[in-house]
């Protein structure tokens, strides 16, 4: 067949392998580990979709090598824990028996040991270990390891290469970027020594060396080596991508495969994972550049997801092998999509770090647009109905997709009305956001899946009781969404008030001066749009805080980028009034007037509560998800969308 991605769908050898494609799966952590740092069942379920869905290589993340010195909620692998090597055994055969190569990563955090541990007061009695003695941005100490620790640690990376072999990994790669311990001795804001450790490059890279000439030696012929740094650091101090360049040929002898991110922990969070207010692939340029210097395949990782992009990327020669996580957390079927000329039904990663917030909190996976992460043993695919049944959902918003999808795939008899003239939703709104274009994109994916699936669709359909005892349907998703409420203080005559809803699907372009009321994440957008349309914009919050149903991750980005534009922010405020001279507040202040042109309203949504009412009792089987149930966010409508469509 002829392949609409030929560059990236084509197989390369890399140390002696054959990669089935150019579509490799990042190290992304796992997500139930024992407290003895063994994967757990989840954590297989957890590989196996990446690998059953088409990536080349699927790479198990973290593998602490040196507990003593690295103590986190990471995983660890020793021969002293019994069942530990199967443990490990049966998450690479996992991988490989769907014919991806299975590696895994290892890792010492040096002196961020513990990142990711749940408990931060146990975090912070570590002992954190680095190239030199310090104190971290939050004020932990760090101790520089002596030269029997750093010979210890370069021999517990060999030893856990050849345990890694042993229990059926066919590669490894060997994490120096991201600020993480080998990174650290690279880097000369880290690396402070005055021995053969430190100063000159040859010096800083003489760790990474070490340890990489031990793992070839532990591991011998045959077992390619892996090797992922930050092409620049992107922080005044740490190195630049001229430096990354002579850093990658100082070790390419050491290496079959360079792996070139980007940033460092706690300096550039969003830089590493580019966020959505990051071009996708932003960090490509680093593996382009070092590309030229060196002989060795490359890969590159950040943001991608759009096979379109990855192709050109592969056919202009900036890298040889395109790396994701995120992209294959939302979808783990994108390289299959793409092998089988089916790219326009990739469900993409909407960049929201629903995923990385979940991690720090619970140790779990969850995912904005992929209810089953996290939860793959507990089915990959969707399983047939036993009984085909009729099926109606109200509402053509994300849930009522989800749910209209999942019940075709299932074998329903699909209706799906939608009372407006299109598909999508609230997602419709965030087409008028340029950071948030992938879940504008995200309608448009769940209508071709329903098309493709056999969902019959009616738009400009309102449903009532009446409509539905009139095609008797056996089961009823009532997915009607909410609608934007309404300011609960006087607005004068001559005013102009907008909702978010007339803002974005409406011509509506505000001249002069805006006051967005209300900071939860919706206004905070709003306000961050509008400000880079070049309008003076005020952002009025109650609370004292701005986003505070932003999760743990994306909300201190969006924090930083508002910081960036010159937007009048004003917390604690109560917004009493609108009038055509602007908003009347209450604050820590007093009373004063905040003068605008026009206001927009971004205090909430509220639940379509007399359509749901009205059809509570329409159908046997009646299940209400998504805003319809509770306005809170796209996660949950898809989650319960999801299992709606499973419980028919």
């Amino acid at each position: 067949m002829k392949r609409d991605f030929p560059n990236l769908c084509k197989p390369i050898e890399i140390g002696g392998l054959t990669f089935r494609n150019r579509m490799c799966s990042a190290p992304m952590g796992a997500t139930d580990i024992t407290a003895e740092g063994s994967p757990g069942p989840r954590t297989l379920g957890f590989y196996e979709a990446r690998a059953k869905g088409g990536a080349a290589c699927v790479t198990v993340s973290e593998l602490v090598v040196h507990p003593a010195t690295d103590g986190s909620q990471m995983l660890h692998l020793s021969l002293s824990t019994p069942g530990q090597l199967g443990a490990f055994a049966y998450v690479a055969d996992a991988i490989k028996r769907h014919g991806a190569v299975a590696s895994i990563e290892l890792s010492h955090s040096g002196q961020y040991a513990g990142t990711y541990m749940v408990d931060k007061k146990s975090k912070g009695d570590l002992c954190q270990y680095g190239p030199s003695d310090g104190v971290r941005p939050d004020g932990i100490p760090v101790k520089a390891l002596t030269h029997d620790q750093i010979d210890e640690i370069v021999a517990a990376y060999a030893n856990a290469a050849a345990l890694a072999k042993r229990a059926g990994f066919q590669m490894c790669m060997v994490h120096a970027g991201h600020g993480w311990l080998i990174n650290q001795f690279l880097s000369p804001w880290f690396n402070k020594r005055d021995d053969e450790y430190g100063g000159i490059l040859e010096n800083r890279t003489r760790f990474a060396r070490r340890v990489l000439e031990a793992v070839r030696e532990a591991t011998g012929p045959g077992f390619p080596i892996e090797l992922r740094i930050s092409g620049s650091e992107l922080f005044d101090g740490g190195y630049g991508v001229d430096e990354g360049v002579r850093i990658a040929q100082e070790l390419e002898d050491c290496i079959d495969l360079l792996h070139v991110s980007a940033g460092s922990y706690q300096f550039g969070f969003s830089i590493t994972h580019p966020s959505m207010f990051r071009e996708h692939g932003c960090n490509v340029h680093l593996a382009a550049e070092i590309k030229k210097h060196v002989s060795v395949p490359v890969a590159c990782v950040g943001g991608l997801s759009d096979p379109e992009q990855m192709e050109a990327i592969i056919e202009r020669g900036d890298a040889d092998v395109c790396v994701m996580a995120r992209a294959l957390l939302a979808d783990p079927e994108l390289p299959n999509k793409v092998m089988a000329n089916k790219a326009d039904e990739i469900v993409h990663c909407l960049r929201c770090f629903v995923c990385m917030a979940e991690r720090p909190i619970t140790q779990t996976r969850r995912c904005a647009v992929n209810p089953r992460i996290g939860r793959e043993l507990e089915g990959l695919s969707v399983t047939p109905a036993k009984a085909r049944k009729r099926v109606l959902v109200v509402g053509g918003g994300i849930a009522g997709m989800v749910a209209a999808h999942t019940a075709a795939l299932r074998g329903h008899e699909m209706l799906l009305c939608e009372a407006t003239d299109s598909l999508g939703g609230i997602l419709k709104t965030e087409k008028a956001l340029p950071f948030k274009h992938d879940m504008y994109r995200l309608g448009l994916t769940y209508e071709t899946l329903c098309r493709n699936a056999g969902v019959r669709i009616m738009t400009n359909r309102t449903v009532d009781a009446d409509y539905v005892e009139s095609i008797a349907p056996d089961a009823c998703i009532v997915a009607v969404g909410s609608e934007p409420m309404r300011l609960p203080i006087p607005v004068e005559e001559g005013s102009y008030v907008l909702s978010l809803d007339d803002l974005y699907l409406t011509d509506a372009d505000p001249e002069g001066s805006v006051c967005v009321i209300g900071g939860g994440l919706s206004g905070c957008e709003c306000a961050l749009n509008l400000a880079r349309q070049g309008k003076d914009v005020h952002l009025v919050e109650m609370r004292d805080e701005l986003a505070p149903d932003a999760n743990i991750r994306q909300r201190p980005i969006l924090l930083a980028e508002l910081e960036g534009e010159d937007i009048h922010v004003l917390t604690g405020t109560a917004a009493r009034k609108v009038t055509p001279e602007g908003v009347q507040v209450e604050g820590p202040n007093g009373s004063e007037v905040v003068p605008c042109d026009a206001v927009v309203c971004a205090i909430g949504q509220r639940s379509r509560t007399k359509a749901v009412d009205s059809l509570r009792d329409c159908a046997p089987f009646v299940r209400v998800v998504g805003d319809a149930l509770r306005p809170a966010n796209i996660t949950l409508a898809v989650y319960e969308a999801f299992h709606a469509a499973l419980d028919v």
